[in-house]
Protein backbone atom coordinates (compact mmCIF):
# COMPACT_ATOMS: atom_id res chain seq x y z
CA UNK A 1 0.00 0.00 0.00
CA UNK A 2 1.55 3.49 -0.76
CA UNK A 3 1.46 6.46 1.52
CA UNK A 4 1.00 9.90 0.74
CA UNK A 5 3.52 12.78 2.87
CA UNK A 6 3.41 16.65 2.04
CA UNK A 7 5.90 19.17 3.26
CA UNK A 8 4.59 21.49 5.65
CA UNK A 9 6.47 24.57 7.31
CA UNK A 10 6.81 22.60 10.37
CA UNK A 11 8.42 19.30 8.18
CA UNK A 12 7.43 16.40 6.17
CA UNK A 13 3.95 15.46 7.80
CA UNK A 14 3.00 11.47 6.99
CA UNK A 15 -0.25 10.39 8.63
CA UNK A 16 -0.31 12.15 12.01
CA UNK A 17 3.65 12.42 12.17
CA UNK A 18 5.70 15.16 11.17
CA UNK A 19 9.71 15.06 10.69
CA UNK A 20 11.26 18.58 10.32
CA UNK A 21 12.75 18.56 6.71
CA UNK A 22 15.44 20.13 5.06
CA UNK A 23 14.94 21.59 1.27
CA UNK A 24 16.89 23.19 -1.42
CA UNK A 25 19.26 25.95 -0.92
CA UNK A 26 17.12 27.23 -4.11
CA UNK A 27 14.05 26.97 -2.17
CA UNK A 28 11.05 25.76 -3.41
CA UNK A 29 10.37 26.31 -7.63
CA UNK A 30 7.88 25.30 -10.19
CA UNK A 31 10.35 25.39 -12.72
CA UNK A 32 13.23 23.99 -11.48
CA UNK A 33 16.68 23.44 -13.77
CA UNK A 34 19.58 21.55 -13.38
CA UNK A 35 21.95 23.22 -10.84
CA UNK A 36 19.25 25.73 -9.54
CA UNK A 37 19.27 24.03 -5.87
CA UNK A 38 15.69 24.07 -5.91
CA UNK A 39 13.04 21.87 -4.37
CA UNK A 40 10.28 21.08 -7.57
CA UNK A 41 7.01 22.28 -6.19
CA UNK A 42 5.64 19.03 -7.50
CA UNK A 43 3.89 15.83 -6.04
CA UNK A 44 6.27 13.12 -6.24
CA UNK A 45 6.68 9.23 -6.10
CA UNK A 46 8.88 7.10 -4.40
CA UNK A 47 11.07 5.29 -7.31
CA UNK A 48 13.66 3.30 -5.85
CA UNK A 49 15.55 2.63 -2.14
CA UNK A 50 19.21 2.52 -2.00
CA UNK A 51 21.49 1.58 1.00
CA UNK A 52 24.59 1.38 2.56
CA UNK A 53 24.88 -2.15 3.62
CA UNK A 54 28.34 -1.99 4.55
CA UNK A 55 26.82 0.70 7.14
CA UNK A 56 23.73 -0.86 7.56
CA UNK A 57 20.81 -3.77 7.68
CA UNK A 58 18.71 -3.77 4.93
CA UNK A 59 15.90 -1.42 5.78
CA UNK A 60 13.11 -3.17 3.62
CA UNK A 61 12.69 -5.76 1.41
CA UNK A 62 12.94 -3.83 -2.19
CA UNK A 63 16.13 -1.60 -1.43
CA UNK A 64 19.50 -2.14 -3.43
CA UNK A 65 22.54 -1.79 -1.81
CA UNK A 66 24.96 0.70 -3.02
CA UNK A 67 28.61 -0.29 -3.99
CA UNK A 68 31.39 1.28 -5.07
CA UNK A 69 30.94 1.72 -8.34
CA UNK A 70 27.53 3.37 -8.03
CA UNK A 71 27.04 6.50 -9.55
CA UNK A 72 23.87 8.94 -10.58
CA UNK A 73 24.69 11.15 -13.72
CA UNK A 74 23.98 14.60 -13.92
CA UNK A 75 25.55 15.54 -17.16
CA UNK A 76 22.52 17.00 -19.15
CA UNK A 77 23.75 16.21 -22.80
CA UNK A 78 24.67 12.72 -21.56
CA UNK A 79 21.99 9.48 -22.78
CA UNK A 80 22.01 8.34 -19.09
CA UNK A 81 20.89 11.90 -17.19
CA UNK A 82 19.25 11.60 -14.34
CA UNK A 83 19.97 8.00 -14.13
CA UNK A 84 22.08 5.50 -12.33
CA UNK A 85 25.13 4.52 -13.95
CA UNK A 86 28.17 2.05 -12.82
CA UNK A 87 32.06 3.38 -12.96
CA UNK A 88 33.68 4.07 -14.68
CA UNK A 89 31.99 6.68 -16.35
CA UNK A 90 33.43 9.90 -17.85
CA UNK A 91 30.65 12.15 -17.80
CA UNK A 92 29.99 14.26 -14.63
CA UNK A 93 27.77 12.36 -11.92
CA UNK A 94 27.69 12.25 -8.07
CA UNK A 95 28.38 8.96 -6.40
CA UNK A 96 26.06 7.39 -4.25
CA UNK A 97 28.97 5.26 -2.00
CA UNK A 98 30.16 8.66 -0.52
CA UNK A 99 32.17 9.33 2.72
CA UNK A 100 30.04 10.97 5.03
CA UNK A 101 26.48 9.90 5.78
CA UNK A 102 23.97 11.35 3.50
CA UNK A 103 23.27 8.76 1.08
CA UNK A 104 23.35 5.68 3.68
CA UNK A 105 20.07 5.51 3.06
CA UNK A 106 18.21 7.36 -0.29
CA UNK A 107 15.05 7.22 -1.60
CA UNK A 108 15.15 7.95 -5.57
CA UNK A 109 11.89 10.27 -6.18
CA UNK A 110 10.64 10.28 -9.98
CA UNK A 111 11.54 13.64 -10.36
CA UNK A 112 12.60 14.19 -14.52
CA UNK A 113 12.82 10.31 -13.77
CA UNK A 114 13.08 7.52 -15.09
CA UNK A 115 12.45 9.89 -18.42
CA UNK A 116 14.26 12.51 -18.23
CA UNK A 117 14.28 15.51 -20.36
CA UNK A 118 17.50 17.25 -20.26
CA UNK A 119 18.25 20.50 -17.97
CA UNK A 120 15.29 19.80 -16.17
CA UNK A 121 16.74 19.05 -13.10
CA UNK A 122 18.50 15.88 -11.95
CA UNK A 123 18.51 13.79 -9.13
CA UNK A 124 15.31 14.71 -6.52
CA UNK A 125 16.71 12.30 -3.31
CA UNK A 126 15.50 12.06 0.39
CA UNK A 127 18.11 11.27 1.88
CA UNK A 128 19.59 12.26 5.45
CA UNK A 129 20.47 15.70 6.78
CA UNK A 130 24.14 17.07 6.93
CA UNK A 131 22.58 19.52 10.48
CA UNK A 132 19.47 20.12 11.29
CA UNK A 133 17.32 22.24 8.18
CA UNK A 134 20.48 22.78 6.53
CA UNK A 135 19.54 23.36 2.89
CA UNK A 136 20.35 20.53 0.25
CA UNK A 137 21.18 20.93 -3.86
CA UNK A 138 17.18 20.28 -3.94
CA UNK A 139 16.31 17.62 -2.64
CA UNK A 140 14.59 16.68 0.89
CA UNK A 141 16.67 15.59 3.52
CA UNK A 142 15.55 14.05 7.33
CA UNK A 143 16.99 13.35 10.66
CA UNK A 144 18.75 10.44 10.02
CA UNK A 145 16.21 7.86 12.42
CA UNK A 146 13.28 9.92 10.52
CA UNK A 147 14.86 8.54 7.44
CA UNK A 148 14.88 5.34 8.94
CA UNK A 149 11.46 5.37 10.12
CA UNK A 150 10.16 5.92 7.19
CA UNK A 151 12.39 2.95 4.57
CA UNK A 152 9.33 0.52 5.22
CA UNK A 153 6.52 3.43 5.94
CA UNK A 154 7.36 4.74 1.99
CA UNK A 155 7.07 2.21 -0.27
CA UNK A 156 6.83 2.36 -4.02
CA UNK A 157 4.55 4.43 -5.53
CA UNK A 158 4.13 6.41 -2.23
CA UNK A 159 3.67 10.33 -3.12
CA UNK A 160 5.14 13.26 -1.40
CA UNK A 161 3.41 16.43 -2.40
CA UNK A 162 5.45 19.58 -2.51
CA UNK A 163 3.40 22.53 -2.68
CA UNK A 164 4.03 26.00 -2.40
CA UNK A 165 4.94 27.03 0.64
CA UNK A 166 6.14 30.27 2.55
CA UNK A 167 8.31 31.21 5.47
CA UNK A 168 10.40 27.87 4.76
Amino acid sequence: MSLRARLTPQGLRIGNRTFPCAIGRGGLSDAKREGDGATPIETLRVGELWYRADRLARPAPWARPIGPGDLWCDAPDHPDYNHHVRAPFAASHERLRRADPLYDLVFVLDWNWPEATPGRGSAIFLHQWRHPRFPTEGCLALRRDHLHALACALPPGSEITIPPLFGL
